[in-house]
């Protein structure tokens, strides 16, 4: 699915050797969590360069898309990748049982009416399994991460630092069954969440 950015090739050309240290230290544990769990047919949404593929059981950004298509092809899996964006889904309702969310929310340019479409083609009782970097709960830092927006966005493709996703999903009719919060990464992109969330 893609971003609200028109792309930003060098990002991407750099996403992965960027996100190395990340992935080795802290990431690589959540996406096998994630997309290791979700069953059935499932949606990624935002699939970036494609890093989740490799952890699914056996958007796109324009620049990344070519990635991640490459990448599913390399893993051999069967993967049919949309460059529509989140807000409005070209599926049936009801028409997955699970939608994994990675490092996502930040850049969609309407979490709200992209989740409401999430829930939308889920099945009831369907889970959004989700990481993602939300907003500082100590006002100075979430005052810091407001400031920094306008620059974080230029230089991230498009990311908001700053929002607050848990409450936005909740918002939309998920409910939280698990979430744990995570002190990782550097300001302005910290701290992280993980959970999955029913679409009830």
């Amino acid at each position: 699915m893609r971003s609200e950015t028109r792309g930003h090739p060098i990002f991407a050309a750099l996403y992965d050797v960027i996100q190395r240290p990340a992935e080795k230290k802290f990431l690589r544990s959540h996406r096998a969590y994630l997309a290791g769990g979700a069953t059935g047919r499932v949606l990624d949404v935002g699939a970036g360069t494609g890093i989740n593929f490799g952890y699914y059981p056996a958007e796109a950004e324009p620049y990344m898309f070519r990635r991640a298509q490459a990448r599913a092809d390399r893993l051999g899996r069967q993967v049919k990748l949309w460059a529509d964006g989140a807000e409005q889904l070209p599926f049936p309702d009801e028409s997955f049982d699970a939608a994994v969310a990675t490092l996502v929310f930040c850049t969609i340019a309407d979490p709200d009416r992209a989740l409401g479409e999430l829930r939308r083609v889920l099945r009831r009782g369907g889970q959004l399994r989700f990481l993602e970097h939300v907003r500082a709960k100590t006002p100075g830092w979430a005052r810091f991460q407001d400031f920094m927006k306008p620059v974080w966005r230029r230089i991230g493709a498009g990311c908001h630092p700053n929002r607050d996703t848990v409450s936005a999903i909740e918002r939309a009719g998920f409910r939280i069954e698990e979430l744990q919060h995570y002190a990782h990464g550097p300001y302005p992109v910290r701290p992280f969440v993980r959970g999955v969330a029913v679409r009830v």
